[in-house]
């Protein structure tokens, strides 16, 4: 018996957490497990650091070009972050949805916001809390990556960021790597079988009640 492949429309996949909360640790793995998603790829007008490729990890645009892409409303999201703009392309993640790829976001919940706005029921947003604070705290310091200062500066914002857990459609509490996987994995493959995603399923029924 051959394998039933069904068309289905890709969903937007929405990952957005305080920073040190897990979240780039949940969506690595999961790019790593599954051919089928692939992390969205933003538009800046910052410059590329070494070994960044144009079009692979982003795509590097003058601030002129970039404000040209606003005005003609070829953004899903966009934001100025520090000193540089950032922004999602529209046309690259409609063409990977059209063709059955889903694609992942890593942004906040201001993003977030304008993906929702811009495209509906093609987004899947899911919230990643920390156990507590305490616990928050702990894995910042842990990475040894920032200086105190900063710590305290990424743990005052989260407070702000976590304020904003509702907007979500999936809450999920990281207490426990292993388990929030397979969270996030049920989430995805829950959706991709919503009804409204499966384009094919019209053309596949109509050949089961034919006898096809």
């Amino acid at each position: 018996m051959s394998d039933v492949s069904i068309n289905r429309r890709g969903l937007m996949f929405v990952m957005s957490s305080p920073s040190g909360a897990g979240k780039t640790t949940l969506s690595r793995g999961l790019l790593d497990s599954d051919d089928e998603i692939v992390m969205s790829v933003s538009a800046t007008t910052r410059a590329p650091r070494p070994g960044e490729v144009d079009g692979k990890d982003y795509y590097f645009v003058s601030v002129e070009e970039f404000g040209l892409m606003v005005n003609r409303r070829e953004f899903l999201e966009h934001a100025k972050v520090f000193d540089n703009y950032y922004g999602t392309p529209s046309q690259p993640v409609e063409e990977a949805l059209a063709s059955g790829q889903d694609v992942m976001f890593d942004i906040d919940w201001q993003g977030t916001q304008q993906l929702k706005q811009n495209a509906g029921a093609d987004v899947v947003s899911i919230f990643i809390l920390p156990p507590s604070t305490q616990e928050l705290e702990r894995r910042l310091h842990a990475r040894a990556q920032d200086s105190a200062e900063v710590v305290a500066s990424r743990m005052s914002k989260a407070a702000d960021e976590m304020s904003h857990w509702a907007e979500y459609d999936y809450i999920i509490v990281n207490q426990d790597i292993e388990q929030s996987s397979r969270q996030v994995r049920a989430i995805l493959d829950a959706e991709r079988l919503k009804r409204p995603r499966q384009t094919g399923l019209d053309g596949f029924v109509k050949g089961l009640r034919e006898g096809l």
